[in-house]
């Protein structure tokens, strides 16, 4: 692996390559708590040619455990309560929650308040707010984009 490296470090040189940029890649565990699936549909356009996070270095990864962000529609009912704490739990760190779509900010939620657990910010610390019913593409993008962005954290004893 490390003579793989070597070589494409050296390619990269004689092909006069820029060097990458500072940009850092989000890999996000989307997770529907109990959604009526408007933001899933939303959330599927963010991968269309129009806004492809996937150039940003945003991926959907299928386990909690390869996740930099768990990302929950809809308000959390009491048989997702568990599951949710155990991707949670699963989640390296650091680790960030973004909720997203209303329901999952906990206003204007639609169903048997009897069924559901708690609002998601009692359950987990949301770092990612993103609103709307359902929110579109551009603001989805623009909500995990924020993270991408923001600058890193100098390692500790080197501030």
């Amino acid at each position: 692996m490390f003579v793989l490296l070597r070589h494409l470090q050296r390619v990269r040189r004689e092909a006069a390559l820029p060097p990458r940029s500072g940009a850092r890649s989000l890999a996000v565990r989307h997770l529907d708590a109990g959604s009526c699936n408007a933001c899933e549909h939303e959330l599927t356009a963010t991968a269309a040619p129009q806004y492809d996070l996937a150039r940003f270095g945003i991926g959907i990864v299928a386990s909690p455990r390869h996740a930099d962000v768990l990302l929950v529609t809809g308000p959390v009912t009491k048989r997702m309560e568990g599951p949710l704490r155990r991707a949670y739990e699963a989640m390296p760190e650091p680790r960030l929650v973004a909720a997203l779509g209303d329901c999952a900010l906990g206003c204007g939620v639609l169903g048997d308040r009897a069924e559901l657990a708690a609002p998601l910010e009692e359950l987990l610390p949301v770092a990612i707010r993103i609103p709307g019913c359902p929110p579109s593409p551009e603001q989805i993008a623009e909500g995990l984009l924020t993270v991408v962005r923001a600058p890193l954290d100098p390692p500790a004893g080197r501030r």
